[in-house]
């Protein structure tokens, strides 16, 4: 639960990022936002959304432990070992989040400067510069390998590790009771990259802009709201 309190937060952190405003801006009639506004805001979406899937791994990583070592699971996930693995992804996401957002204050904008988006979002800002986004592209690429293949491969691995220890266990009602620990994790992150991958990967007609903007959807507003359903189901 001590993890599972750290990803709700988050949750609620990464909606406050984007919903707010965008209700704001459709109330009020307005589709403006400052520069410094524009940075801002991407900095805290970027950050949530990496420490989303640094808590992902580390909840994954936790489970494993539960299933596969459970008479030395206090042990290993001590107290001091959980605030070390939450901090962790935390200092991850903020590497994240602060090098895309300090490249992304170096470029210049000289151009009409609209947004096709609800919010600002890392590749439209990109895509309006008119500076080089040479750097910009390759660390976007090097963080985005990391996140969408070597997070996932991770996460694949405890669960072929959960998997085979759980079905070494004699009794039915064993099995069942050790898949449903782990059950709600594996469904919040099936959601999580199961949407990326629907959106990012899979060939559409449909042009990018529109995909770009349900994705964004899908990861500020669906996800996390259906987070805590999944969650509250096996409570």
């Amino acid at each position: 639960y001590f993890f599972l309190a750290n990803f709700s937060f988050t949750d609620l952190c990464l909606s406050s990022t984007t919903v707010p405003r965008m209700l704001v801006n459709i109330q009020v009639h307005s589709k403006t936002i400052t520069y410094a506004g524009c940075l801002s805001q991407i900095h805290f979406f970027l950050w949530f959304i990496g420490l989303d899937v640094f808590l992902l791994a580390v909840m994954a990583y936790d489970r494993l432990v539960a299933i596969c070592y459970p008479l030395h699971y206090t042990l290993i996930m001590s107290p001091r070992c959980s605030f070390l693995l939450v901090g962790m992804a935390l200092l991850l996401a903020q590497s994240y989040s602060l090098t895309h957002t300090i490249l992304l204050a170096q470029l210049s904008f000289c151009s009409d400067n609209i947004i096709p988006h609800f919010f600002c979002e890392l590749l439209p800002l990109l895509k309006l510069s008119c500076s080089n986004t040479y750097a910009n592209q390759c660390v976007l690429t090097y963080w985005g390998g990391a996140l969408t293949i070597l997070i996932p491969l991770l996460i694949i691995i405890s669960y072929v590790c959960i998997v085979a220890a759980i079905v070494k266990v004699p009794s039915a009602s064993g099995k069942w009771k050790a898949f449903s620990t782990c059950g709600s994790h594996l469904a919040a992150a099936c959601l999580f990259y199961v949407s990326a991958i629907g959106v990012y990967f899979v060939p559409s007609t449909a042009d990018s802009t529109s995909k770009n903007r349900m994705a964004a959807v899908m990861y500020a507003v669906v996800t996390p709201m259906l987070n805590p359903l999944i969650y509250s189901l096996r409570n």
